[in-house]
Order: C-alpha cells, then structure tokens, then sequence
C-alpha cells in the first residue's frame, strides 16, 4: 500500500482550490498583543493549537506565538522565589494561620505576549492563488500564512494541513 502511494506515476493527486480564500480556515483564533504569556498558553493548550496570530486593537497581524516561544521564555524566567526577607511567622492567611511548609511566593508574570512573539508577518489576500500560495510558504519556510483583507486586518489562516486537506485523486 505504501509503495503503491510513494511510487512516481501510480497517483496523480490534484489541489482542489484555486484561492488562498478556498484553502483558509475563516475567522481565525487569534490573540491580542497585549495578553499575557498565561493566557497565550492557555489558548494554544485549549484549542491544541501549535501557534496563534498575533493581532492589535484594529485586528490587524503582528505577529505569531507559538509553543516553542512560550517554552523559551517558561525556560529563561524563574518562577517562583522563596523570599529570603520574610519570616515565616509574617507568611499567614487572612485568618492568621500559618501557611504549610513548603510554601512558595508565585511571582506573578506580567510579560505579554508582544514581548515573547515571533514578529514576522507573511500574508497573502484572500485572491492570491493557491499556487502563490504554496510558492510563499515553501520559498520562506514557513508553516502557515496569515490572509489579510485589503485593510490589512486578518480574515484567515492557511496553514500546511489545510492544504493537504485540499488535495484529491
């Protein structure tokens, strides 16, 4: 079966879209630039996402946040600090009762997402052809583009699986 499916001649698989617009997924999950790092990794972990868009307050791209870049930063910080200046009797609850050994102070992580994102942004419009298309994304590398409108403000999300998704015998 595999043989049959690798060897030259013996499949002719056609893309079935001629549009960037026919092979994008429409409103796209994005994220704004200034959510923070914990959000950014909760919608990626929700929706099984690898990356997201990056979008401004006009919603337009600026941007992508992927797991490798939430990883990298996760990897650089230092989450929690044990305060070395308080004492352990000054460590209770509202209440007054002490607190469990082994205590920790979170440092809260205000770093937002336009902070740890990759800030690139490859877009094509929704009438650039799906041979562009694939032109764009083998040429830069990439594993997704970003579809704009012609006010620059993201419509869609091409990725490599939404185009395998178009292929057919």
């Amino acid at each position: 079966m595999i043989d049959t499916l690798l060897s030259p001649g013996k499949m002719n698989l056609r893309l079935w879209a001629e549009t960037a617009e026919d092979l994008m997924m429409h409103n796209p999950v994005s994220i704004r630039e200034d959510a923070t790092v914990h959000e950014a990794m909760a919608l990626l972990i929700d929706h099984g996402f690898s990356a997201a868009p990056v979008i401004d307050d006009a919603g337009k791209p600026v941007g992508v946040v992927s797991r490798s870049d939430l990883l990298i930063h996760e990897r650089q910080r230092v989450e929690y600090a044990v305060p070395e200046f308080y004492h352990r009797g000054e460590l209770a609850t509202p209440l007054g009762e002490e607190l469990p050994p082994g205590f920790q102070v979170e440092r809260v992580d205000r770093t937002t997402v336009a902070d740890i994102m990759t800030p690139m942004v490859f877009a094509v419009p929704p009438d650039a052809t799906a041979a562009q298309v694939i032109k764009e994304m083998v040429g830069l590398k990439v594993h997704r583009l970003f579809v704009v409108d012609h006010t620059g403000v993201l419509i869609g999300v091409i990725s490599v699986l939404d185009i395998l998704r178009h292929l057919h015998s």
